[in-house]
């Protein structure tokens, strides 16, 4: 099955290399994103996730199957949000779906490049009030020490999120061995 990988802010397709690696292994059709570093840039990154999903959906003839790593999770649930005929499902590692950065490690780097944290934060709370038409897996993890794990939990009731707490910090989260064994099961239903 096809599956593409969005990492984190300030990371690239290096770093979800083990990741990508591992599913390859597993016998799947694994795409990184092909962007670069993801510098934080939601709307631009969105509507290029947007037109490489369709891509992707139609030259393997299937959905695809949407991992973002952080701030990468919160590319695949909009991407998916817009355009949800071409995705099978989002898992989502250490996002925060609540609050943009607010709630994040990066919120003063976010701040010193003059955004407003309280605007991106009612934006990200407008947006999720629009359902996803998906479902979505939500790692989430309370030794995080990078995204607040309560801003991972999705307070939106009609979207189909399942969350699972899992025992990683944020950086570890593409190498943990838990929670490759988590993506390994969710891709084989």
């Amino acid at each position: 099955m096809p599956v593409l990988v969005i990492p984190g802010y300030l990371t690239g397709d290096a770093a979800t290399l083990v990741m990508r690696t591992a599913l390859r292994a597993l016998g799947h059709r694994v795409y990184g994103w092909g962007l670069g570093i993801n510098r934080g840039d939601v709307r631009p990154a969105v509507i290029a996730m947007m037109d490489r999903l369709e891509h992707l959906a139609a030259r393997e003839g299937e959905p695809v199957h949407v991992i973002g790593w952080s701030l990468g999770g919160v590319i695949a649930r909009e991407a998916a949000r817009e355009r949800p005929g071409a995705v099978a499902q989002v898992i989502t590692m250490g996002t925060p779906v609540v609050g943009g950065p607010k709630y994040t490690a990066a919120a003063r780097n976010y701040a010193a490049r003059g955004h407003d944290l309280d605007q991106i934060e009612a934006r990200a709370a407008r947006r999720n009030a629009r359902p996803l038409r998906v479902p979505v897996l939500a790692l989430y993890s309370k030794v995080d020490a990078v995204v607040a794990w309560q801003a991972c939990l999705d307070p939106h009731a009609p979207n189909a999120v399942e969350h699972v707490e899992v025992r990683a910090g944020h950086a570890e989260m593409g190498f943990s061995r838990e929670v490759l064994k988590l993506l390994a099961a969710r891709l084989a239903r």
